[in-house]
């Protein structure tokens, strides 16, 4: 039955047939086409968040149940994707909405932006807070949810409320990054924290709510793990590594709230998944579509454009590795690479082994540097990010490069093996997750790890991908078959969304479709 208590009242109402679930989410990619003219339309994307939001409520709504969405009412991003008949008048647009599954918290802070997140800490809080200030009034109280899923910082406070109210809710972690700012700020922007204060975390210990107003931060990431009733990461093994303290960049508030979730049995771990478009099979930017069968053919003409595209040695026996991930030393690894280029290339070069990067990224520069000074240029190609180019150079290569130092969840290790691209990987996080070493005499595995971070272990992997490579054709032909097809039933939104869905259940100790 539904009886939260919203200002100390009890609403009882009679008993629900179903669960009603309120998702609350910055970013979203789509909705389905059932929730409203708009829905499709309704496209604000940062990262995995967005596919992971948008896989979620589409599973739960195409099961019957009885899901809600509250997304920032992001006027200047919506309305460059929304046609001019649809969006003519917003009003109509809204009044389209069957039961008013898809509430738009409406606020100036957001509505002229041109990206989800600033690249201003202050711009993100006041409008992480004007966004949080219209579901806490507004739209929990209209919804009156059964259970509330909160997404990262920007969602941080709505657990503390969630408690207060009596609603089971869920935190889910994506990025560990967190904001802070104080009470004295939350209320000036119309949230009445006092009714919450004491749910949620701060700097130093707090002991009345006069003497933390004004001077003790608020974290909002940390509150949101302290506050919510079950937490999950989008890794296991991300997870347990944080816990388990292997990671010193985790602020230690963080690592001690998840720790707490942990030993209290309140924390999983659930994978993202690659957006249902990324499939060979059906991928229009393509210059040759393939399935599993015909792979050998696809990807040869793939990596034929590829070449010719980029200045590269024309060669379809070539060994191509290709760079999907931002440059960035700090998490992925790069400098690894740096470290061991012109050694592999020039080891393998009778063999024109190619190099593709498709990213940006502050350490470019040392990479460019490396390819004049060689003269490389016709084997390795540095090209700035784009989708359709990214998307041609999974269906073009052989292997992807991802030596990252840690990984929350990871995409391109799990759209590489879909299309016949196999992962050359640091053994960490979701890598560990979703990758696991190939073994020929079992005929196991999708991949090639290293364990231990640093240029000798991804020089060794690099190698066990080349003897793979230099197999007989219908060997390789036999394993990468078997790896595509296991990875378009492991690496989807299905999967990820039934994880999700389970959890609910567990949560609200009842099924959510009756």
């Amino acid at each position: 039955m539904r009886n939260h208590k919203v200002n100390g009242k009890s609403n009882m109402k009679k008993p629900i047939e179903k669960p009603r679930v309120l998702i609350i989410t910055p970013e979203v990619t789509y909705l389905p086409k059932g929730m409203g003219d708009a829905a499709s339309y309704l496209t604000a994307k940062a990262g995995g968040l967005a596919d992971v939001s948008a896989a979620l409520v589409s599973a739960l709504f195409e099961q019957g149940a009885d899901v809600h969405i509250a997304l920032p009412d992001y006027r200047a991003i919506f309305d460059d994707s929304v046609p001019l008949s649809v969006r003519k008048s917003r009003k109509k647009m809204k009044e389209k909405m069957p039961e008013d599954r898809i509430h738009l918290a409406e606020d100036r802070a957001f509505y002229y932006v041109n990206n989800v997140y600033s690249s201003y800490a202050w711009e993100n809080i006041k409008v992480s807070l004007a966004f949080q200030r219209e579901v806490i009034n507004n739209i929990i109280p209209k919804v009156q949810p059964d259970l509330i899923h909160c997404n990262d910082w920007m969602t941080g406070l709505i657990p503390a409320v969630a408690r207060q109210m009596g609603i089971p809710c869920l935190f889910t972690i994506h990025n560990i990054f967190t904001l802070k700012t104080t009470l004295a700020y939350i209320e000036d922007r119309g949230i009445d924290a006092a009714r919450f204060w004491y749910n949620l975390f701060y700097e130093r210990m707090c002991y009345n709510y006069e003497e933390t107003r004004d001077s003790n931060s608020v974290d909002l990431i940390a509150s949101g793990i302290f506050a919510s009733h079950f937490v999950n990461t989008v890794s296991p093994t991300f997870l347990s590594e944080i816990v388990n303290g292997r990671h010193r960049f985790v602020e230690t508030p963080l690592r001690q709230e998840l720790t707490n979730k942990w030993n209290a049995e309140c924390a999983a771990g659930i994978l993202n998944a690659p957006d249902p478009s990324f499939e060979p099979s059906t991928d229009n930017e393509l210059i040759q579509r393939y399935s599993c069968k015909d792979h050998v053919s696809g990807k040869k003409a793939n990596k034929i454009f590829l070449q010719n595209s980029l200045g590269l040695v024309q060669d379809a026996d070539a060994p191509v590795f290709f760079w999907p991930s931002r440059l960035d030393p700090v998490q992925k690894g790069c400098q690894l690479l740096a470290e061991i280029m012109f050694s592999v290339i020039s080891t393998y070069w009778d063999q024109n082994l190619e190099i593709i990067f498709v990213a940006n990224g502050e350490f470019r520069g040392n990479f460019e540097n490396i390819v004049r000074f060689h003269g490389l240029e016709n084997r390795v190609a540095m090209c700035d990010f784009d989708e359709k180019l990214a998307r041609i150079a999974y269906g073009a290569s052989d292997f992807i490069l991802m030596p990252s130092r840690f990984e929350p969840c990871g995409l391109p290790q799990m759209i590489a093996p879909i299309y016949g691209s196999l992962p050359v990987a640091h053994n960490t996080g979701g890598i560990h997750d979703t990758i696991e070493h190939l073994s020929l005499e079992k005929s196991t595995g999708n991949g090639f790890l290293f364990d231990i971070h640093d240029s000798k272990g991804l020089f060794w992997a690099i190698q066990e991908a080349m003897n793979f490579f230099n197999q007989s054709p219908d060997v390789k032909a036999k394993q990468i078959n078997r790896i595509m097809k296991d990875s378009k039933k492991r690496f989807n939104h299905a999967v990820t969304a039934k994880n999700y869905i389970d959890l609910y259940e567990k949560m609200l100790k009842r099924p959510l479709i009756i």
